[in-house]
């Protein structure tokens, strides 16, 4: 009796099992107990379809996210696939595996089919390119002329497609030509992109996929930030700049419920400009029912102490840190694995990261890096110390923007003490190239504030007579609290290394560690707010200047550009502690040249003459329009060239000419704390993304030349394909950072 139900139970369980495969797989696993999982292909097309559309309603082009879904693994039909991930995951490791089993291409095809040509560019690349990323027209046209498989079933209803809510702008004087296109073509990869990995992941990774979600509104955050606010106000003493501070902060309250757009907070430095930009941000974004705040900032020296103020007054899971330098070991443990995973999609109500991380996701074409974009829809983006935005990208950077407030719902803040020109139109040195910026900028400040007078703290002195740098040390020298901003890594050592040796003398720049100047730059603050520390004296270069809270008595800056002068004069009595203060710019002697951009940028500041007032915001108007007039193009790379022709983009291509730092020289690595024990393990258990992410701490990046000679010493040790590693900790200064001369050889002649 026992045999015979033993054998019905497994007939039955053999019957399930073959009409369960008989449908086309999708995904499958095997678990702890040995038992298969098996998601069909309908019900994955279903769930992504689901989750697009959704994503895609953000904009207003839900059944177009729909249609991206329901066909976009519709090739996984495929005999040759469903072979392929039968072997590959050992569900059936001997079958024989015959023809081609790749999937994308053939959804593509199909909805071409449906919809028609015009369906190429907005359906038919996003589905033929979620694995490999957005291809270029060429590419696609001739993926597009293949045939649909024979096995592929086409009985499918047309889904019909919504009209969008918006049209595509046109640029004066090329016709066909709109810069909207390229944008929404991401946005739309990027809903089926996130909506895959998302649907993949709930199936094959249940414990991840619950760790997502993020039930922290921010309508739930801003009574906190109300609250820390009115704390500080309370505690504030009776002061003109804590006054200044409380109307920065009610205007920016009383602006907030404004129509979306582009908006301006010009606030000079010590003004509570972070606060109350992050006020406007949260009260708009609440108001206008926004999903999230991203805070875009120019250098990683800067976000980790903004991302600590808001981790402080809002909690851990509440903020995302994203950029190369983020070390999630920092995470508390209990939210550092969902704080990883939002960093794929960015689902946090607020996120911190850098230019680089947005604006090159912008212009990606690569899934991963367009994932997170269609969560960019519906948020207010701050855009922290503006003026850093690069000159020779400035049109695509403000074109991208623009396509995304008219399609995609988003209000932009610029924030500043230094406000470059982002409107009107502006001719440089070539005609053909002008700028053409933004319509309309709000700015939060009315000019009756007057607020460069009244946190009027600092002079300058300019002295355009070259100096050595024994006489540049020598000034230094006169000053027990003194802060030297220069512009490049040599001249911030020679320099340093001819300060005398007493009190604090601290050398600051990329030569050392994103660990290491973290390290220095808190120390510099404790050191000046200890008066038992008599003497302290900082040689740095720019990565100082900008948005860094030190307060110095005295500043040197070296020549530069208008804008990077006032920000470094922000570093100069910035508690106003003194009446009034001076920062001296000085230059260098002429074998001193200065290089790259920072000679167009210093001739502009030159050129103005009769100049009343450095700090007046029409001063910083005339030098940007001074700036701007020596520039050859906004478009360094000619992107309009590849992105603007809706029928002839090229993705693939314009990705990998948009690179807001150009990657001249290498990476390495130093010996310092525990970076060599980080070394080992990867050694041994291979790269992974948290191993990498800890390992970035100790990286320093290199010139080409410099690199070489450091690898002709035998200083450099390849460890793995591309990781190279300084392991002599000698060779690693815990004053200058990396050395580039031969120590031993100098210990050698010594003797």
């Amino acid at each position: 009796m026992v045999g015979i139900i033993n054998i019905i139970i497994f007939a039955y369980a053999y019957i399930l099992h073959v009409t369960e495969i008989m449908e086309a797989i999708s995904h499958l696993y095997k678990d702890s107990y040995d038992c298969w999982h098996i998601q069909s292909n309908e019900d994955h097309l279903a769930g992504v379809a689901k989750l697009a559309e959704s994503f895609a309603s953000e904009f207003g082009m839900g059944s177009w996210g729909r249609v991206l879904g329901l066909f976009h693994d519709k090739g996984k039909e495929r005999k040759a696939f469903q072979d392929y991930i039968m072997k590959n995951s050992r569900f059936r490791p001997g079958i024989i595996v015959t023809g081609d089993h790749t999937h994308a291409f053939v959804g593509g095809i199909f909805v071409k089919n449906i919809y028609g040509k015009g369906a190429e560019n907005l359906l038919c690349n996003q589905i033929i390119s979620h694995h490999s990323g957005l291809h270029d027209y060429c590419d696609l046209e001739k993926t597009l002329c293949n045939d649909i498989p024979s096995e592929i079933n086409c009985n499918i209803d047309k889904i019909e497609l919504n009209r969008p809510p918006f049209s595509f702008s046109s640029i004066k004087g090329h016709k066909g030509m709109t810069p909207d296109a390229n944008h929404l073509s991401r946005m739309l990869f990027s809903c089926l992109v996130d909506a895959d990995y998302l649907d993949t992941e709930s199936f094959m990774d249940a414990n991840s996929s619950r760790m997502r979600k993020n039930n922290v509104k921010l309508e739930s955050l801003l009574p906190l930030l109300e609250q820390h606010i009115e704390a500080l106000q309370q505690n504030a003493k009776a002061t003109e700049v804590n006054t200044i501070r409380k109307q920065v902060h009610e205007r920016c309250v009383g602006m907030s419920d404004a129509n979306k757009g582009f908006y301006s907070l010009t606030v000079p430095t010590g003004g509570g400009k972070t606060l109350s930009s992050l006020v406007w941000a949260m009260r708009h974004a609440v108001h206008h029912g926004m999903e999230r705040i991203i805070i875009a900032i120019p250098y990683t020296s800067i976000i980790a102490q903004t991302a600590s103020i808001l981790k402080h007054i809002f909690g851990e899971e509440a903020v995302l840190e994203h950029h190369s330098n983020f070390d999630p070991q920092s995470v508390k443990k209990e939210f550092r694995h969902k704080a990883k995973l939002a960093t794929e999609n960015w689902d946090y109500p607020i996120v911190v990261t850098t230019n680089v991380q947005l604006f090159e996701s912008m212009f990606s074409n690569k899934p991963s890096d367009c994932r997170k974009l269609h969560n960019i829809a519906n948020s207010v983006i701050i855009l922290d110390e503006v003026q850093t935005l690069p000159t020779d990208y400035l049109q695509p950077i403000v074109d991208a923007l623009k396509s995304y407030q008219r399609m995609f719902g988003i209000s932009v803040l610029f924030t500043t003490a230094s406000q470059p020109v982002l409107s009107g139109l502006i001719e440089g040195c070539n005609p053909r190239a002008a700028f053409h910026g933004i319509d309309n900028i709000t700015e939060i400040i009315p000019k009756e504030y007057a607020l460069h007078d009244r946190l009027r703290r600092v002079c300058l002195e300019i002295d355009n007579t070259g100096s050595s740098y024994d006489e540049i040390a020598n000034r230094l020298s006169r000053h027990t609290k003194v802060l030297c901003i220069v512009n490049t890594r040599n001249d911030a050592r020679e320099i340093f290394e001819r300060l005398p040796n007493e009190g604090m003398t601290i050398h600051l720049s990329r030569m050392m560690c994103p660990r290491h100047v973290s390290k220095t730059i808190q120390e510099i603050k404790q050191a000046l707010s200890d008066n038992s520390v008599t003497v302290i004296r900082v040689v740095a270069t720019q990565l100082i200047e900008a948005g860094v809270d030190i307060d110095f008595p005295i500043v040197y800056r070296q020549e530069a550009g208008l804008d990077s002068i006032l920000q470094a004069a922000g570093r100069c009595n910035r508690e106003g502690k003194l009446d009034m203060a001076t920062t001296y710019v000085f230059s260098l002697s002429v074998e001193h040249n200065l290089y790259g951009s920072i000679i167009d940028a210093n001739n502009a500041r030159l050129n103005m003459v009769n100049v009343n007032d450095w700090f007046a915001p029409e001063t910083m108007t005339e030098y940007f329009r001074q700036l701007y007039c020596r520039k050859e193009t906004f478009d360094k790379k000619d992107l309009k060239t590849l992105l603007y022709k809706p029928t002839e983009m090229c993705f693939a291509e314009a990705a990998k000419e948009f690179k807001l730092i150009e990657e001249t020289g290498k990476t390495v690595y130093v010996n310092m704390d525990d970076s060599l024990e980080l070394v080992e393990r990867i050694k041994s258990d291979g790269i992974t993304y948290s191993l990498m992410k800890q390992l970035s701490q100790y990286s320093v990046n290199i010139h080409e030349r410099d690199f070489q000679k450091l690898w002709s010493y035998g200083a450099i040790e390849e460890v793995i394909e591309g990781i190279y590693v300084v392991n002599d900790q000698a060779q690693y200064d815990e004053n200058i950072g990396l050395r580039l001369d031969n120590h031993w050889m100098n210990e050698i002649l010594t003797i």
